[in-house]
């Protein structure tokens, strides 16, 4: 089970990654071009928003059966001082929940602005905002905090 869900996990975070950076995109171009909101830009701050949350959905799931934050919950005296795990029992999750509260915000305050240039201003704040969250809280393969790889294999 747990290799199943690490791999939706994963796939999901590339999708919802990328829904991110084509919502911001088309929002500074909508602002800069000043350009009308169309349909398609509330689908993408629609859809980017859902993946966003079921991201966190496999994200909460992720957390309750990983054996690592297993550790860091049972033995949080011991756990809180390791920096890898610590990174994944309480700063990952608590930043990337973070994140997508702010983008749910955002993603709420652009759908009621009633001209396009306030609905693009709002989503690009809100959304740029919840990106370098999310960025600075990735496991990069480089980070001094828990290094991963780009893609898990099992």
């Amino acid at each position: 089970m747990y290799p199943v869900v690490l791999s939706l996990h994963s796939l999901c975070r590339w999708l919802a990654l990328a829904a991110l950076l084509f919502s911001l995109i088309r929002s500074y171009r909508g602002l800069l071009g000043r350009r009308p909101w169309t349909g398609f830009d509330n689908t993408m701050r629609h859809t980017t928003a859902t993946l966003l949350h079921i991201q966190l959905i496999l994200g909460i799931w992720l957390y309750f059966i990983s054996p690592i934050t297993g550790f860091f919950l049972h033995h949080y005296q011991e756990a809180v001082h390791e920096r890898s795990i610590r990174f994944f029992g309480m700063e990952h999750s608590t930043m990337m929940l973070a994140a997508i509260v702010v983008a749910t915000i955002g993603s709420a305050l652009a759908k009621r602005k009633p001209t396009a240039p306030e609905k693009f201003r709002t989503m690009a704040v809100w959304f740029s905002l919840s990106l370098v969250i999310i960025l600075m809280n990735i496991p990069w393969p480089f980070s001094p905090m828990a290094g991963r790889p780009w893609l898990r294999g099992f």
